[in-house]
């Protein structure tokens, strides 16, 4: 990748980026959107950043349930865009994809009306070159307000919060190529964690507050494992509105792209974090300092009221029919990767004594001292450099493709070198710990089938869609990401089963999102029965996991399903499906 393929680091000239503001739009309302370059400040590094409105995130919208708005996007940015409104059942014509619109060009304008038919927390961010615009900070949320004021129970005061990360090198952002998307195999991991746009963010809440927590995961790849110590959290609402049942927790899961809301009691006075939780690390995402002062009022007795939703109890009645059916659809999720072996087949060489040991050049083991043996071809694992072998395979600690040496070894094992600027922090002494007894690696049981960081960071930076394709494969056809053709019904429910196999050449989770055709439940995980139903638009599928999903179809138009990890849907990991009006429909 040469310099003058990427897009532009410089900040000269740019505008600060300001503080992300809350923006009330009334039903039938306007709401401007630009689109432009900004300069911000991440710990000692000032960055050019892209940004909504001049800050990262971008505004925040509330809105009423059931109302619609006019949006006026304006693209000052530097390649074409949409904004696609993630979550949202509304008109095909605004989803904001190539498919629904004509991309915006640079110094190009584009109107469209957004609906909110559902309460909830939703958010916008580009569906061009995702995963350039949103690392750069293109993202921002949407919350519609219930009809219903009973709907959600009562809260001391509200904190939207992004999750996501970035990429530092050099005190910039890494470079990002202009014709081809990197890091394809495992998506850009950053190595700085932001909070509401923010590496340091600090809160304040008084003793006995209950605090509505709405979060959304806007990072490219990172999963992340949400915690507040010496809080007490219950689990309220997810990617669309309310849970089944709402429930004490102990830790909230978000994948790129998903949704959680929890309501959170400050019972008692002193220094709190919000943190992300790791195997094998503790990473402070917020100090929160909660003060003497008492609550006014307080909500603690309405705190232990767990509520259930209505609807979702209904939906729980009907749906041993569906669990029991066969899916009508099935949705694998493949990765195919190819790397030829150097000109010549070039050997490596390797200690008999110490196979972990591998070199291009002959010498000596440094463990050992004794000579290195040719081995050619070698093949290893780059998450697993100590399995060598001389024939092709699969790593049979995590069932990846064994990659050539000269590959492989171009990394090495070994994270992205955060420095200074790794926002991971004990929230003891302000740094990053590793927790005793746990080894760097990928045993999927002992990981939840999650990869939560980045084990092979120069291999994985290589990976591009012409070394590493991503596949979802419709079984019932073997048809292939474009390919695949689907058509439902307005009104249909659709069992899809979504099998994410281990005989790929890089098996790993995936979120798996549909666009605003319609909403969907997870019915259930490896056959166990899903315990709290939400309607979602996005699902976590783990490592080696089978879910089954019940997609409820509302609205009509050409509607994308994909792998919500960036990387991977620019890599092709994407195919659209139609939806036709029920038959007798006016």
């Amino acid at each position: 990748m040469s310099a003058t393929d990427h897009f532009s680091q410089d900040t000269t000239g740019l505008p600060e980026s300001r503080a992300t503001g809350i923006v009330d739009v009334a039903p039938g309302g306007l709401f401007e959107l630009g689109i432009a370059s900004v300069r911000k400040r991440i710990g000692d590094a000032e960055v050019r950043m892209l940004a909504y409105n001049g800050s990262v995130p971008g505004p925040t919208l509330r809105v009423a349930e059931g109302s619609e708005i006019e949006v006026d996007v304006v693209n000052e940015g530097d390649l074409e865009a949409t904004v696609h409104w993630h979550g949202l059942r509304l008109d095909n014509r605004s989803d904001g994809t190539h498919e629904t619109q004509a991309p915006i060009p640079i110094g190009g304008r584009y109107s469209c009306t957004v609906a909110f038919p559902d309460p909830g927390l939703y958010w916008y961010h580009p569906h061009i070159r995702e995963d350039y615009g949103q690392e750069m900070g293109l993202y921002g949320n949407v919350i519609v307000e219930p009809a219903d004021p009973e709907y959600w129970a009562p809260v001391n005061r509200e904190w939207v919060l992004t999750l996501d990360d970035v990429l530092i090198e050099d005190g910039r952002i890494a470079p990002f190529s202009r014709s081809e998307t990197s890091y394809a195999a495992m998506g850009r991991f950053g190595n700085v964690l932001l909070v509401a746009g923010e590496p340091e963010l600090a809160l304040e809440a008084r003793q006995g507050d209950v605090v509505r927590l709405y979060l959304t995961n806007t990072a490219n790849t990172r999963v992340f494992k949400v915690k507040l110590p010496g809080a007490r959290m219950k689990l309220v609402g997810g990617d669309s509105g309310r849970c089944e049942r709402e429930e004490i927790v102990e830790e909230a899961i978000l994948a790129p792209s998903e949704r959680v809301i929890l309501d959170v009691l400050f019972e008692r006075a002193g220094p709190l974090a919000l943190e992300h939780h790791t195997p094998e690390k503790v990473y402070r995402l917020a100090s929160i300092a909660v003060g003497d002062e008492p609550a006014e009022p307080s909500l603690a007795e309405a705190f232990e009221q767990l509520r259930s939703d209505p609807e979702l109890c209904a939906e729980r009645e009907g749906l041993d029919r569906h669990l029991s059916a066969e899916p009508d659809k099935t949705l694998a999720f493949v990765a195919e990767m190819d790397f030829d072996e150097p000109a010549g087949g070039a050997a490596a060489y390797t200690c008999p004594m110490h196979p972990e040991v591998v070199s291009e050049e002959p010498g000596r083991c440094p463990s050992c001292g004794m000579k290195l043996m040719a081995m050619t071809p070698t093949y290893m694992c780059p998450m697993h450099p100590e399995v060598v072998s001389e024939e092709p395979g699969r790593c049979p600690s995590c069932g990846m493709k064994l990659l050539p040496a000269h590959v492989a070894q171009a990394g090495g094992h070994h994270e992205h070198e955060h420095g200074e600027h790794e926002h991971g922090h004990d929230p003891e002494n302000g740094h990053a710990h590793e927790h005793a007894g746990h080894e760097h690696g990928h045993d999927h049981a002992a990981t939840g089938g999650i990869e939560w960081e980045d084990d092979m960071v120069e291999v994985n930076k290589i990976t591009t869609p012409a070394n590493t394709r991503w596949k979802l494969i419709d079984r019932s056809s073997d048809a292939a990401n474009h390919d695949i053709a689907w058509q439902f019904r307005v009104g249909d429910r659709v069992k899809i089963r979504l099998v994410n196999e281990m005989d790929s050449d890089h098996p790993m989770h995936h979120p798996f999102h549909i666009h605003g055709a319609g909403r969907f439940l997870v019915l259930a995980r490896d056959g166990e029965v899903e315990p709290n139903l939400v309607w979602s638009d996005t699902v976590l599928v783990r490592t080696g996991e089978t879910v089954d999903i019940l997609l409820e179809v509302t609205n009509p138009g050409r509607w994308m399903a994909h792998c919500h990890i960036a990387e991977h849907h620019e890599s092709g990991m994407m195919f659209s499906f139609d939806v036709v009006e029920a038959e007798g429909a006016s």
